[in-house]
């Protein structure tokens, strides 16, 4: 039986997300959930979202999406901001305790995406968030970088592809070394 793996895009419909110069952090999520998803299904993961489309559900919703779903994985795609533009700038992923697979899991995806030119911010415990808190399987979210920042924006529109493929590599190898 497939390990299945349920994908959040974050944000959605009315809820933008985070937004500069015209983009949003809601259409970035999405996009890279749906390519990393892609790539999960060709390397024989059973593959889930909470959206597909433009719409919103709240954390909660989502965590329960997850739940219902019995995935054995919930990762949270999000892009970070910061008060001032181009003030930080790199990926960090968030895991409701740094422990276990999960932990693991997120360190691999920050080194992959690392070597392809964003600072790694490293892991981080946010155990105040629903994604996280709420979901009955080893969750985490990732920050891809800063969407106002002009450098990551750039080696996320540039690299897009090969930042889907690390992402999705990373989980699958993290997945491999646990079994």
């Amino acid at each position: 039986m497939a390990t299945k793996i349920i994908l959040d895009p974050g944000h959605g419909g009315f809820d933008n997300g985070a937004t500069y110069e015209g983009r949003t952090e809601k259409a970035d999520n999405l996009n890279l959930a749906l390519a990393v998803g892609d790539l999960l299904s060709d390397l024989g993961y059973d593959v889930e979202y909470t959206r597909t489309t433009d719409v919103y559900d709240s954390p909660l919703r989502k965590a329960q999406i997850g739940n219902e779903s019995g995935a054995d994985y919930f990762i949270s795609f999000h892009r970070n901001s910061s008060a001032t533009p181009s003030q930080y700038g790199g990926v960090q992923t968030l895991v409701y305790d740094d422990s276990g697979v999960k932990a693991d899991m997120a360190r691999a995806i920050n080194s992959a995406l690392e070597q392809l030119g964003f600072r790694n911010i490293n892991v981080d415990e946010r155990p105040d968030l629903a994604v996280l808190r709420r979901t009955n399987m080893p969750a985490l979210l990732i920050e891809t970088g800063f969407i106002n920042n002009d450098y990551d924006n750039y080696l996320f529109d540039y690299n897009f592809e090969q930042i889907a493929e690390a992402i999705a590599n990373a989980i699958d190898e993290t997945l491999q070394n646990e079994g």
